[in-house]
């Protein structure tokens, strides 16, 4: 039986360096050469997921198909490796001592006082491990949030010292740094690099592997510099600077021989290097693209892209696959009105509707899907962007000037989009909510078919309101068509306007199942309805 190799992502001197992507480029090349590889990430935080975070302090929540809130960076690995991820690919502090706590209370521990070294290290590396020993991957990944000092990140550097102790070759430390360019004295400066190095040593974790972070290219001299004084290998040294896009970095760290590197160390045949043929022409066609389509998205988070990171790199995907270069507006819901929104989208191809909870924002959306509906504008809803599509529809079409979710107002005489009664009752913020993947049957004869080709499909969801079966035959004879619907609890997931270029609401999100090479069918029927207007 094959060995699993062990690989660990740490930071340092700064967050946002990007782990999350180096990491996935890592998977990419070894994927491409060949090998069964996944990724995941530990969050040094309490919470036992982000389901509940603002995403002002965390950015978008990921969802697995299995129906766990992850981290956002799952998100980067399912799209460059087309892989599928899990609850065990995201693990939190929270949920690290949760588990210990429970089994203490059980007894598991048979009386012993317990303590962060060995049974909190003990049961991080049973998580990091059980990737590997369950599903028998050659590589787990693993990328440690946060940055290498942080009080939060301790038991996590302890415990990759264990595993590297444990595993010898099998497990390799690779460190991304930030190495800034002083304006003043028009230098690169190493300094803070050595130290990140540094306070890595002082936790018994030497790094094999540097990858550093820089807006400037860095020279030869400078990266053997880092070697000498971080005690790796001149070759172990990776430059990261700034690319036009984040699909880029794969291609940059197999020029540097990255995989090589890895390959070498963990004592594998390098081999032949992949062409990574479909990936490069991803990009030549994404360079090749000379006109735009501009997309606006309308939402309450726009100060913060991360919060909507999974529908941009669907848009981005979509549009490349288009022959298009993706341009995007950001409108906040909270500042339009019907005096202004004719104003606000002069110019724009199509409309993204945004999910999100809450009152907040949600009239400039109704605002938006009117607006967008009238001038047979391509529009498409996800989530809450679907319901209000379906609540301003109600209001103004059907005559239901109340018309509301009862997350608004729980009062409404008009519910189109209710809770269901059997969640009514549940008090847990995760456990009212529909999680994860579920079946869809497609109706043949919808736009919506038009874009999947097959009338059953599965998406994930991240919701606990529902369109209210009670006025779907109301909806379907004023044109609004339910033409997605959960085939065993007969819940709609997808609601169109046949007679518009694109007017889709999806109750499920569709962003988090595109990939670079896989473009989801939803995005690639919106992007080319927006082409085409």
């Amino acid at each position: 039986m094959a060995e699993t190799r062990y690989i660990f992502v740490t930071g340092g001197v700064a967050s946002s360096l990007g782990k999350g992507i180096i990491s996935s480029s890592i998977g990419k090349l070894l994927q491409s050469r060949g090998y069964k590889v996944t990724i995941q990430k530990f969050d040094p935080y309490i919470n036992i997921d982000p389901g509940t975070l603002n995403p002002y302090e965390h950015g978008e929540c990921y969802v697995t198909v299995d129906g766990h809130e992850a981290d956002l960076d799952l998100g980067h690995y399912e799209r460059f490796l087309g892989i599928q991820t899990t609850k065990a690919n995201n693990i939190t502090t929270g949920r690290i001592y949760n588990n210990v706590i429970k089994k203490e209370r059980k007894g598991d521990y048979l009386g012993k006082t317990i303590q962060v070294i060995p049974h909190i290290t003990d049961e991080i590396i049973r998580n990091i491990q059980l990737l590997g020993n369950k599903y028998k991957f050659d590589f787990v990944i693993t990328e440690i949030g946060g940055t290498v000092g942080d009080i939060e990140s301790l038991p996590y550097l302890e415990s990759i010292r264990q595993m590297k102790r444990r595993l010898g070759k099998n497990a390799i430390s690779v460190h991304l740094t930030y190495v800034p360019f002083l304006a003043a004295a028009k230098e690169l400066k190493t300094k803070p690099t050595q130290h990140s190095v540094k306070e890595l040593q002082s936790f018994g974790v030497q790094p094999d592997i540097l990858v550093l972070r820089s807006e400037h290219k860095l020279n030869d001299t400078l990266k053997k510099k880092v070697a000498l004084f971080c005690n790796v290998s001149d070759s172990a040294v990776i430059e990261s600077v700034d690319m036009p896009t984040i699909y880029e970095v794969p291609i940059r760290m197999q020029e540097q021989g990255l995989d090589e590197t890895i390959l070498k160390m963990v004592g594998l045949p390098i081999g032949k290097r992949p062409e990574m043929k479909e990936w490069r022409e991803f990009l030549a066609r994404r360079d090749a693209a000379k006109s735009t389509v501009n997309i606006a998205l309308v939402g309450k988070y726009v100060q913060l892209q991360d919060a909507y990171k999974s529908i941009l790199e669907s848009l981005s995907h979509a549009a490349t696959h288009n022959d298009r270069k993706l341009e995007v507006t950001y409108l906040n819901s909270e500042q339009l009105t019907d005096e202004n929104i004719s104003e606000k989208l002069e110019g724009i191809d199509g409309v993204v509707i945004c999910p999100g909870f809450g009152q907040r924002g949600i009239t400039g959306k109704y605002v938006a899907a009117k607006y967008t509906r009238m001038h047979n504008l391509p529009t498409f809803g996800i989530c809450l962007g679907m319901q209000c599509m379906a609540i301003e529809f109600a209001r103004n079409v059907l005559g239901y000037a109340d018309a509301n979710s009862t997350e608004m107002d729980d009062q409404t005489a008009h519910n189109v989009i209710d809770i269901m009664e059997e969640q009514k009752s549940i008090t847990n913020m995760g456990g009212t909510m529909r999680l994860g993947a579920y079946e869809c049957t497609v109706d043949t004869n919808s736009k919506t078919f038009e874009a999947y080709q097959t009338t059953s499909i599965q998406e994930r969801h991240r919701h606990r309101y529902e369109f209210n079966n009670k006025y779907r035959e109301r909806f379907e004879k004023k044109g609004m068509r339910c033409v997605g619907v959960n085939p065993d609890s007969d819940l709609v997931e997808i609601i169109e306007i046949s007679d518009l270029k694109f007017y889709i609401g999806t109750q499920f999100h569709p962003e988090y199942s595109s990939t670079v090479l896989k473009p989801h069918p939803l995005f690639l029927s919106f992007i080319k309805a927006a082409i085409n207007k």
